[in-house]
């Protein structure tokens, strides 16, 4: 039973192509879909899989419990073996969800759109990791943005080719203030890095409905052409024209890391606080870096992303 949980914000800093395979249609190699709402998502095995590489690249110690740590050891109790079933790994992930969406927009260049459905779901996800949700807002109202918005233009906002009559309302503004601060935290340093981020997710968020949303998700995300060309000739190899779908550079999803007990004995430790779940999930904090490869064509500069972990430092 999983007994501590830390959910984390996934921002695409690049295109991302968590591929489903391949099929026959438009596009060759379509991204993960949820089968009942066509929303875009990253399959929890693939967010664990990234997650877990990243750390065998970590050549470095962490403190818990004032015992230093070496990750790379820890990596096998932590995630589970890589061959055989000897025991299960202590951290599990759920599937990163979509949170919020960025379409193109005639004027302040894009905005992020989200509906209530996101909403309640990452609402009902957020509880049931045990987060506090002070200041939440209890509504979520559609076609609103906050009243200081760059987008608007005489009560209307141009999304794609699309035109929306839209209410400026405190409810928007509390709800973008919200996800900015902890999306784009603000650090105690003086340097601000996430300020414009922050500044501009506070004043162009777009909570369309649920419909409209699915709409944007399902015909916005992008598609690009892929070749292979032959050395020879210098022109396309047979068969060397493909097409994928990427999720846009700056989607935002979510996901949950979920923790147990490490469940085999830790050599030269008899200290059951170290294999408390807790203890996983503070390892897992302390050392997930900031920047991860997820999905496919790595190689050709695909699939970085930006994690931020949730803080509930202003709670």
């Amino acid at each position: 039973m999983y007994s501590s949980f830390q959910p984390f914000f996934i921002i695409a800093e690049t295109p991302l192509h968590p591929g489903s395979g391949s099929e026959l249609g438009v596009v060759d190699l379509p991204i993960q879909r949820e089968r009942h709402t066509n929303f875009p998502k990253i399959e929890g095995s693939g967010v664990k899989g990234c997650i877990r590489e990243a750390f065998e690249y970590l050549d470095k110690e962490v403190e818990i419990d004032s015992q230093k740590i070496k990750i790379k050891e820890y990596v096998p109790l932590i995630f589970g073996p890589e061959e055989g079933e000897e025991y299960a790994g202590a951290l599990a992930f759920t599937d990163a969800r979509i949170l919020l969406f960025p379409v193109k927009s005639l004027k302040g260049v894009f905005a992020w759109i989200t509906c209530p459905q996101v909403v309640e779901r990452f609402k009902e996800d957020m509880r049931i990791a045990g987060c506090l949700l002070k200041d939440f807002p209890d509504e979520v109202r559609i076609n609103a943005c906050p009243d200081d918005s760059d987008l608007i233009i005489d009560s209307k906002i141009v999304l794609e080719e699309f035109t929306f009559s839209v209410e400026t309302c405190d409810n928007a503004r509390e709800l973008a203030k919200w996800l900015a601060e902890k999306i784009f935290p603000q650090r105690d340093s003086g340097n601000d890095l996430y300020k414009y981020w922050r500044e501009k997710l506070q004043k162009d968020l777009v909570i369309l409905s649920d419909d409209d949303f699915t709409e944007f998700v399902t015909t916005s995300t992008e598609i690009i052409a892929r070749t292979a060309i032959d050395n020879v000739t210098g022109t396309v190899k047979k068969g060397g024209l493909w097409y994928e779908e990427y999720l846009p550079q700056d989607t935002v999803l979510y996901s949950v890391a979920m923790a147990t007990p490490i469940r085999v004995k830790i050599e030269n430790n008899s200290e059951q606080g170290n294999k408390d779940a807790g203890k996983v999930v503070e390892f897992f904090k302390k050392s997930i870096p900031e920047i991860i490869q997820i999905g496919g064509n790595q190689t050709v500069g695909k699939g970085i992303a930006r994690i931020k972990l949730w803080e509930d430092k202003n709670e």
